[in-house]
């Protein structure tokens, strides 16, 4: 897993130029490598996965800022009645 990992080190480190070539798209990345760009995560998955063995490549949709890769949860908490 940890190589994952440095998978998205690398894309965060080198962020700002795969926007520049690939906003909007999504990347799969091996070994510090672009081995693909494609229009959806899902596409990605079934074309990557046929060649290339699941947990060694990282499929990342670019774009600016944190969207890509982070979540936001929010929760209610809904007054109790007895």
């Amino acid at each position: 897993m940890h190589q994952l990992k440095d998978e998205f080190d690398f894309y965060l480190a080198h962020q700002d130029s795969f926007v520049e070539k690939y906003n909007g798209k999504v990347i799969v990345l091996k070994n510090h490598e672009v081995i693909g760009v494609y229009q959806s995560k899902a596409e990605a998955f079934a074309e990557v996965a046929q060649e290339h063995e699941k947990g060694t490549f990282l499929i990342q949709g670019v774009s600016e800022g944190d969207r890509e890769y982070t979540a936001a949860f929010r929760s209610r908490v809904l007054p109790v009645q007895w």
